[in-house]
């Protein structure tokens, strides 16, 4: 059979989806992307981990052709090992947004511009934050301090926002939108399971779901033979774009009547779904 004609691309997210809570894949999701790759079907990775963060989990010979990284601020092609699209942030609309921030005393990085977003800036706010003091346990060898009152000389690829309540998240989200037509915002829950709200801020173009497009359109798929899997806020541009989108059952509760239901990521829900349209 040739199982192309039902699907052309699968995009799959990483924490949450792919990943179970060790960071592993579960030998039934690795044995469907064999398979997957044996009948010439797109597989991609699409992710908010910059792409040092995806090695750690997905080292070079694992089965994907590519990988989103940074939520599309950057693809990478498997085949030849190279970073093939990336769209960054000006830099005077960087500074002027790290103005706001720091005039609000609010905890943030900010990642350089792709390929060299693997390092960061960091501003501690007014307010002690555990979230921001743990992320900066984990990376402090790849960050810098970001001088108050010294302006930066290059683009960069994001800023991450940390807050503790979703109202605080959706006021700046308001005030960012309506003074900076060219970048967006979107929202995640904290990867460290804290309960945290993370804030990205990214050029406008930037999305998972624009950068399956891209490669589609790299490779002529048809939109009606996309399919996606994923399991949070910053999937829904990807989720709302492919063909056949699934969230797993580990999902936000509220976000899950949108999309095709799959098992979580503890029970292999990446493979089930696709068996769902590939067999029946």
């Amino acid at each position: 059979m040739d199982y192309k004609t039902k699907i052309g691309l699968v995009a799959t997210d990483l924490d949450g989806t792919l990943l179970r809570k060790d960071k592993s894949i579960s030998r039934e999701d690795l044995e469907m992307l064999e398979f997957l790759g044996e009948h010439d079907i797109v597989r991609v990775v699409a992710t908010g981990r910059n792409y040092r963060k995806v090695k750690e989990v997905i080292p070079d010979g694992s089965p994907f052709d590519y990988v989103a990284f940074s939520s599309g601020a950057g693809i990478y092609d498997c085949k030849s090992g190279e970073i093939i699209y990336r769209q960054n942030i000006a830099v005077e609309t960087v500074n002027q947004i790290a103005a706001v921030l720091v005039a609000k005393r609010l905890n943030f990085y900010l990642f350089r511009g792709v390929p060299d977003n693997s390092f960061c800036w960091y501003y501690r706010g007014g307010k002690l934050c555990e979230e921001f003091e743990r992320y900066y346990s984990f990376h402090h060898e790849y960050a810098s301090l970001l001088e108050e009152g010294v302006p930066l000389e290059s683009d960069a690829c994001q800023f991450l926002v940390i807050f503790e309540s979703p109202e605080d998240f959706s006021e700046l989200k308001t005030e960012i939108e309506a003074h900076f037509d060219t970048i967006k915002v979107l929202r995640a829950s904290s990867p460290l399971e804290t309960g945290y709200v993370w804030m990205e801020i990214f050029h406008r173009s930037v999305s998972k779901g624009n950068a399956i497009q891209w490669i589609c359109d790299r490779h002529n798929i048809p939109h009606h033979s996309t399919f996606s899997i994923g399991n949070d806020y910053n999937d829904l541009d990807l989720l709302d774009f492919t063909s056949i989108s699934y969230m797993v059952e580990n999902g936000p509760d509220e976000l899950k009547h949108k999309y095709l239901k799959a098992p979580s990521h503890q029970e292999s829900g990446f493979s089930n779904s696709i068996r769902n349209h590939l067999f029946d």
